[in-house]
């Protein structure tokens, strides 16, 4: 097997959504981090993936609910995605959010995010070190935003690609 710091330097390499993953635990308080393995899965039903570290506890909530939300950050909020990058019990505390209208789902941080999915598990694998959440996409929304993207331990936007 190659080590692990050689397939971080080859994992980085490659871009991915910056993206922060929230769900309400068992206990109604909102969870949430930062996710870079996100991708969609299938058009028809609409499903998209995030991979889950398995010591989070934003995958507690997910688990508990079964529901959860993946929010795209938009161009210029790297601090927000820094800010759920970290274990706190006070990552909502300065940033603004709302509650999915589906009534399932983490809290959408509005202000915040370029798009966002609300998600209905629909299945859970686990994988080495991460579990694997699909989910349904039962309510999104995009703005005119760009999202950001993650590579190389920095952000930057694809704009004028």
């Amino acid at each position: 097997m190659i080590d692990q710091e050689q397939f971080k330097k080859i994992m980085a390499c490659a871009p991915g959504p910056a993206t922060i993953v929230t769900a309400t635990g068992a206990d109604g308080r909102p969870q949430g981090l930062t996710v870079s393995a996100v991708c969609s899965v299938s058009l028809d039903p609409p499903l998209l993936l995030a991979c889950l570290d398995l010591g989070s506890n934003t995958l507690g909530a997910v688990r508990s609910s079964k529901a959860f939300t993946v929010n795209y950050i938009a161009a210029g909020r790297e601090h927000v995605a820094l800010d759920f990058a970290v274990k706190s019990d006070s990552k909502f505390d300065s940033h603004a959010w709302s509650t999915p209208a589906a009534s399932i789902g983490g809290p959408i941080l509005d202000e915040h995010c370029a798009a966002y999915a609300v998600c209905r598990v629909e299945r859970f694998v686990e994988a080495g070190d991460h579990v694997i959440v699909v989910g349904a996409v039962v309510e999104g929304q995009a703005g005119d935003n760009h999202a950001l993207a993650y590579a190389r331990r920095a952000f930057f936007t694809a704009v004028g690609a």
